[in-house]
């Protein structure tokens, strides 16, 4: 009995662990019949509740397994229109629990590849969002684009309210109204398209590598048709009393701004690679408005250019443009500083806003370009520029009327004082009044 007692005590004493690691497993045959007595009524129960956890996990497998398998065959059952509903369906969840996550700004090393531009700015960077609203209520976070999508918004709108206001004014000092909007709308025209597709680029460029290869390519051709823009006002006016010289010009420089907006298609140019290839083809373009001013200082001498041509504003509008690519192509300052310009004032943002500072520096000089020529005196003989029959004429004859009468009163003023600066004043000989240009081409 003491011998069956002490055994008893023994097995009694086994560890729970080795209990567990028995779950499921027979049990040894060579242990004393004691022993297995004693875990007869333990071991009965651990091997039923073993088996029952593990045939409920197992039925519910299957019952998963065979959810799926019949949402499979349902979906391939499905006709492909209703097989794309239902990827939609899918994509519109996944978006909204993106959204719903509240994402966060990542750093440059783990964004994907068609995301990398510019490996300087080091963090701050928006991660991929499929999400079109999701892209556009990034406008009201703070990362790398904040204030490239701000800087051009806000000079979308400013260029939008300043055209409306000048199209829309009284035509108090317009002699010839409709040409003269015309002239102006263009260059608005440019501004706000190149403004609106480069803020529209920077806000959804995020969202997919289709997309942001779309929009890209409109915002260089917004660049290209913001510069054609510029060129329009400032050669009509420059050459107003000369129109062959100004059509050629007008010509060459729409070939130039096609071919750029047919070079920017190519997919290889919004690479990074290619950052010095896209800021030398619009500098170019740009540049290419010295050989019309250098006909301009030529033919008109330099004084009057700087006082009546207002070639001061275009040599700035110049300068703004071309300071502003150059921090661009070179990216200045975050090459001198990584990880310091991440949200404000890297290149790109400066370039934004060199570009809106250089667009309403070149409307302020054409404006006054446009006044000095309202201040023309007119020839008395308008009809030998073949003016004779064509229309508006009548309107020239009463502006010249009038300018007459102001110059003869401001002569007669000014007799006993000094004289007035022969630049200040356009000749009488060889000028023409407003209108001109377009009756020509309208007499043919």
């Amino acid at each position: 009995m003491n011998e069956t007692e002490e055994s008893r005590l023994e097995h009694s004493k086994t560890p729970e662990p080795a209990l567990r690691l028995r779950k499921g497993h027979q049990l040894d045959g060579t242990r004393s019949g004691d022993s297995d007595a004693h875990h007869a009524g333990r071991e009965p129960l651990v091997e039923a509740s073993g088996f029952s956890s593990y045939h409920k996990k197992s039925v519910e497998e299957c019952e998963c397994d065979d959810g799926a398998s019949q949402e499979d065959e349902g979906f391939m059952g499905m006709s492909p229109l209703l097989q794309a509903h239902h990827a939609m369906e899918r994509m519109e969840e996944f978006v909204c629990k993106v959204w719903e996550g509240r994402w966060r700004v990542i750093p440059h090393d783990v964004l994907p590849e068609w995301l990398k531009d510019n490996d300087f700015l080091l963090h701050g960077h928006r991660p991929p969002m499929p999400s079109f609203r999701a892209c556009f209520k990034s406008i009201f976070r703070i990362h790398t684009e904040t204030g490239n999508i701000w800087t051009h918004l806000l000079g979308c709108v400013f260029f939008l309210c300043l055209g409306i206001f000048y199209m829309f004014r009284p035509n108090i000092s317009f002699v010839a109204p409709l040409q003269e909007k015309v002239v102006f709308g263009l260059f608005f025209l440019g501004a706000i398209l190149c403004l609106s597709f480069s803020w529209l680029f920077h806000t959804v460029y995020c969202h997919s590598e289709g997309v942001s290869r779309i929009f890209s390519k409109l915002d260089y051709s917004g660049i290209a048709l913001l510069i054609m823009g510029s060129f329009v006002p400032w050669l009509y006016y420059s050459f107003y009393c000369n129109p062959q010289p100004c059509f050629v010009y007008l010509i060459v420089i729409c070939v130039l701004g096609i071919a750029a907006i047919i070079v920017s298609q190519w997919d290889m140019f919004a690479t990074p690679q290619y950052r010095g290839v896209r800021a030398g083809v619009f500098l170019g373009l740009g540049l290419s408005g010295i050989i019309p001013a250098l006909h301009y200082v030529i033919s008109e001498g330099f004084l009057k250019a700087a006082t009546i041509g207002q070639i001061g504003w275009l040599l700035l509008m110049a300068g703004l443009y071309i300071t502003g690519a150059a921090l661009y192509a070179a990216r200045i300052p975050e090459r001198f500083f990584p990880g310091k310009c991440d949200i404000w004032f890297h290149s790109h943002q400066l370039f934004h806003i060199f570009v809106v500072a250089g667009a309403f520096v070149h409307f302020h000089g054409v404006s006054n370009l446009q006044e000095f020529r309202f201040m023309t005196p007119a020839p008395e003989e308008p009809h030998r520029a073949g003016l004779r029959d064509a229309p508006g004429l009548h309107v020239a004859r009463n502006w010249e009327e009038k300018t007459k009468i102001n110059h003869t009163s401001q002569v007669e003023k000014r007799r006993d004082g000094p004289a007035l600066p022969r630049s200040w004043v356009w000749p009488t000989e060889g000028a023409c009044a407003p209108g001109t240009l377009a009756s020509v081409l309208v007499a043919g």
